[in-house]
Parts: structure tokens; sequence; C-alpha cells
């Protein structure tokens, strides 16, 4: 059965339910999926009933979304989720068990998920960890060196997948050397261009074939004075040096290393080749502009939509109190070791 055609955009919506202004507007827009953030998560049962909502709102199975890589970045806290360390403090904690604990971390939190009427994670985040890494950023990230983000970040795509939830690769190409937070300002990277497909942009090359890949709000000097999210020359970069076959969508278009208003953004984005523009804040006067601008995938973005879709399979029953356990071995082993 073929698809209707998609709404260029993933978007957020601005409270615990969906208003009736909402849900008018998702059912003309057609956003490919949805986006939660802590404003929209108050109780399990209040999450299942907005996901349905949501869904409802368009007409089919979309995909939700949200940013549950522990740590600082956990949009579900205790009671409704497990409180996790920071990433990169988890896997220096784990030493030679890293891969192993990772991969547990990560199933236990896509079965979390899933529960509660969520399909997708914005991880792994594939970006390496420099001394001069923003705060905002290092300790989310996996690893110091390529080879053991690539490992981890494996791990973490893996354990998404077998947990029927979608893995989010980001922020392609790399957003490690970034020493400003993009959330308010434009960051600019001065490393020369053969060091940076030997580093970062080599990163992401092992994950080519996964279904959804988000970009990098930041400038590769040595490449294009443009910021990766709105430049043709990066994303195509992304699509043939990198190789990533996926869906791309842009890191949420509401920050402020942009500029222009939130709808010429998002323009400049599916210009220079993004899939989809993601709408974080749930600002619905903001949604309707951009979706004017924007309006419907392209041909083929609809492709790589779909066949991204292709990619969600139910996953097996688990039980969560054995994966817990089994990590609660690993952990202490690693203090015996």
């Amino acid at each position: 059965m073929t698809q209707p055609r998609f709404g260029a955009a993933i978007l957020g919506c601005e409270g615990l339910s969906v208003s009736l202004s909402e849900k008018a507007f998702f059912r003309d827009a057609n956003p490919l999926g949805f986006i939660l953030f802590a404003r929209n998560l108050e109780t399990a049962d209040q999450i299942r009933k907005l996901t349905d909502e949501l869904r409802a709102s368009v007409g089919w199975q979309a995909p939700v979304f949200i940013d549950q890589e522990g740590g600082r970045v956990q949009r579900l806290r205790p009671p409704l989720a497990r409180e996790w360390p920071a990433p990169l403090d988890h896997v220096e904690a784990s030493g030679k068990h890293a891969e192993q604990v990772m991969y547990l971390r990560y199933r236990i939190i896509a079965a979390e998920l899933l529960s509660l009427g969520i399909d997708g994670n914005c991880a792994p985040m594939l970006d390496i960890a420099r001394d001069g890494t923003h705060p905002f950023l290092r300790n989310r990230c996996y690893g110091t060196h390529l080879d053991q983000v690539v490992r981890i970040g494996q791990a973490v795509a893996k354990a998404h997948l077998d947990g029927g939830v979608f893995p989010v690769v980001k922020h392609i190409p790399g957003h490690g050397l970034a020493q400003m937070d993009s959330h308010l300002e434009l960051p600019r990277i001065s490393l020369p261009a053969d060091e940076l497909y030997a580093t970062d942009f080599a990163a992401f090359k092992p994950f080519a074939d996964l279904p959804f890949g988000m970009t990098a709000h930041l400038v590769y000097e040595a490449l294009t004075n443009e910021p990766a999210t709105t430049s043709k020359m990066m994303i195509d970069l992304i699509r043939n040096d990198i190789g990533f076959n996926g869906f791309i969508m842009t890191d949420d278009i509401s920050m402020e290393a942009l500029s222009g208003t939130v709808a010429e953004r998002g323009s400049a984005s599916i210009a220079a080749g993004c899939d989809a523009v993601l709408h974080c804040n749930g600002h619905l006067d903001e949604m309707v502009a951009l979706m004017d601008q924007i309006g419907v995938m392209s041909d083929a973005a609809q492709a790589r939509a779909e066949q991204a879709l292709k990619t969600r399979k139910t996953a097996p029953q688990v039980d969560i109190d054995d994966l817990t356990a089994k990590l609660s071995a690993l952990e202490e082993k690693r203090v015996d070791d």
C-alpha cells in the first residue's frame, strides 16, 4: 500500500494532550512524525494517550520520537523511566565491558519507550569528544577516539533496532569539535578537511544504512561558510562521501545557530537536501508558517521515508528486571576487574 505524501517535517506539540487546533493542523500537514519533550510528559497513561492522539490526528502509525540519551538529555525521568549517568561517564566506568553495558542500557531504554507508545529515539550520538568540546555536548558523547565511538555507537544502534525503536544517528557529519552551544550561537570548525574526513566524518560511515539521521548546526570552514544543515555541499557530502542512505532530518530548526525566521531556516534546509525539518518547541504559529513554506516531501525524500519506516519491527517481549540484573552484574564485574 502506497503511503500518503508526507509533510516535510517532524513536529512537537504544546502540552499534555493534543488541542483541537493542533489536531486540525496535523491532519492537514501530515508530518512524518512527532517529537516529545518534558512539557508533554506527566504520567504513563497520559503519555500513551498523547501518542495515540498524535497518531490519530494523521490517521496512521506515525513514529513518535524523543531524546532519551540518559544523563542530562533525558526527557523521561523516574518514576516514568530509569535515571542514567551521562553516556561518556558510563562508558568510562564500564571499561572493557562498555559495549555490553551500553547495549543493555539502551535495550532497557527502548523497552521503556515502547511501553509508552514512543518508537523513535535520537541516539546514537556519534560525535567524538575532545578536551575543548562544549560542556553542553561533551559528556553526551561515547568516547574520545574514532574506534571507541564507532564500537559503542554500533551497540547503541543495535539495542534500539532489537527493541523495535528507530535509532536516529546524530549529529551528522560531527559536532564534537564545537566549542559553542549551537542552541544559542553558530559554532565554526577550523580543522583542515583531511582531518575532518579522517575523524569526525569517518565516525558516521559504518552507520550509513541506518534509517534516520540528524544534521549538525555548525560551519566547517575548510569546506564552506554555510551551516551544514543549510548547505547543499554538506548534505551532498553526507550522501556521497559519508554514504548515508537513510532519511535526513535537521537538528531542531528553532535553535539559534541558524539565522532567519523558522520558516526561512526550514526552507533553506529543504533546499540544501534535507528530507525533513525537525521543529521541537510546539509553537503552533511557527509550525503553520513553516509548513506553508516547505510543504510536502520531494519524491526522493518520500521514498527514503517509506524505506525508513519499513525498518520498524515488532520487538520481542523482554523482562526489564532481567536486563537490569544483567547490567548490574556487568557493572559489578567492572569493579572487580
